[in-house]
């Protein structure tokens, strides 16, 4: 042991704490993974490349280094490849179930948000992911689709997936629905929003909280008409939802009808859903210091006007937006952004450890925020990071940057600093290379 380094024994300890090591043997045996006793043992694999993504997805020749550990990079390489994708996968949802605070009013609340990221330019992740339509061949990087469901109270990661770029995020969310239970509730954008996942979370018994979204029509006029089917008589613009009870000013609730059966979705699967669905529609306005007033529409299956009242509705879905809180702390801070696998099991096996080293830092700031008395989304995660790189092993966590309340803030999405200054790629390497050529012949 002493030859290993205070920052790997560091995350060991951490790590122990909600992940032992008998845990993840544990799940690599569930996944029928076998392996011989050597250096690179699931366990020690694990754990140096949680360092490698926690040192800001390092170089794998720079883990000799940090570990103080013969690391060939070779061989570690191939330990990575080694060590199944569902192996990682467990280990995630078992860390942000250790980890979980309880929800609101008692119940388990989560979100699911979508972002993306973009990969080393292999033909490989091409064919698996795609890269964006307006970029020419050659010119691109292939950009993978994640969808993740997060912990709404702790910012834990759950599970992440991803998938093709242009792969529509409703089409896949059902793949979460497992990992909910009845009386959870899921809070998400207004593109998960429709009558087909409302109707299948509430067979699961699951409550579900999202924007309305931009082409349902909302009415909040008590008794007013309604479309049927698709009689051509009923003016534009008239809601399909009928009208069954109203409970305050701009709160009603409506009776959906199933309509349109989506392309993912087989027949059998469609009639199984219930024909009507009654939900509660709700609206309210965000002024904002500078900016356009904000109208949201929300649309949930939380129909006790009592039990949850409407300010308590427009709370519950403004922590939605702390979603984006969470991917920029993993894009923008560990470095997330720009992958570097060049498989397509490899970019899923570093996306899966990147949510874990998330937990990991999520945990240290649970930690510190209940010892300072604050709330966790003050916590400052790249100090929460830097405390996990840097502390001594057995060190006691110590006070934490706790970022101030402001809730007022209101910033324009723009930098200053002009580093970027070099011309984008147009065509492809090998057509540049030739134009070069045929200029340098000329000169």
């Amino acid at each position: 042991m002493a030859s290993i380094s205070p920052t790997l024994l560091r995350i060991k300890d951490e790590l122990h704490r909600f992940l032992p090591d008998e845990a993840i043997l544990v799940a690599c045996r569930a996944a029928g993974h076998r392996w011989r006793h050597r250096r690179f043992d699931p366990v020690v694999t694990l754990h140096l490349f949680i360092l490698q993504i926690l040192c800001f997805n390092t170089a794998m020749t720079h883990l000799r280094h940090l570990s103080k550990m013969p690391v060939k990079a070779a061989a570690y390489c191939k330990a990575r490849m080694r060590l199944p994708l569902a192996v990682l996968q467990q280990l995630l949802r078992s860390s942000a179930e250790a980890m979980r605070p309880g929800g609101v009013h008692q119940r388990r609340t989560f979100l699911v948000d979508g972002t993306s990221t973009i990969t080393p330019d292999m033909p490989e992740l091409q064919r698996a992911f795609g890269q964006p339509k307006a970029c020419r061949k050659g010119c691109g990087f292939p950009v993978p689709k994640i969808l993740a469901l997060l912990d709404a109270v702790s910012g834990m990661v759950v599970e992440a997936m991803g998938f093709a770029l242009y792969t529509h995020e409703q089409s896949k969310v059902w793949l979460l629905h497992p990992l909910l239970a009845a009386g959870d509730v899921l809070v998400g954008d207004r593109g998960f929003c429709s009558f087909v996942h409302l109707a299948m979370l509430q067979i699961r018994g699951v409550d579900g909280l999202f924007r309305m979204h931009q082409r349902q029509i909302a009415s909040f006029r008590p008794h007013r008409k309604h479309r049927r089917g698709r009689n051509k008589k009923y003016r534009k613009g008239m809601p399909s939802s009928r009208f069954v009870q109203r409970l305050g000013k701009y709160d009603q609730i409506v009776e959906w009808t199933r309509q349109h059966r989506p392309r993912w979705m087989s027949p059998e699967q469609f009639k199984a859903l219930p024909s009507t669905l009654r939900v509660r529609e709700l609206r309210y306005w965000l002024p904002r210091k500078g900016q356009r007033t904000l109208c949201v529409t929300i649309v949930t299956t939380l129909l006790d006007p009592v039990q949850y009242p409407k300010e308590e509705i427009a709370r519950l879905y403004n922590l939605r937006w702390t979603a984006e809180t969470h991917f920029a702390e993993l894009k923008t801070t560990l470095k997330m952004r720009r992958l570097k696998c060049k498989t397509e099991a490899g970019i899923r096996k570093e996306l899966a450890v990147y949510f874990l080293v998330y937990n990991l830092i999520h945990a240290v700031m649970l930690e510190a925020a209940s010892r300072q008395k604050v709330e966790v989304s003050r916590i400052s995660f790249i100090d929460a990071a830097r405390w996990l790189l840097w502390a001594q092993p057995g060190e006691e966590l110590k006070e934490l940057v706790a970022n101030p309340f402001r809730p007022d803030r209101h910033e324009p999405r723009v930098i200053k600093d002009r580093q970027d200054t070099y011309t984008k790629m147009l065509h492809p390497r090998s057509v540049l290379r030739k134009t070069l050529l045929k200029q340098a012949k000329g000169a």
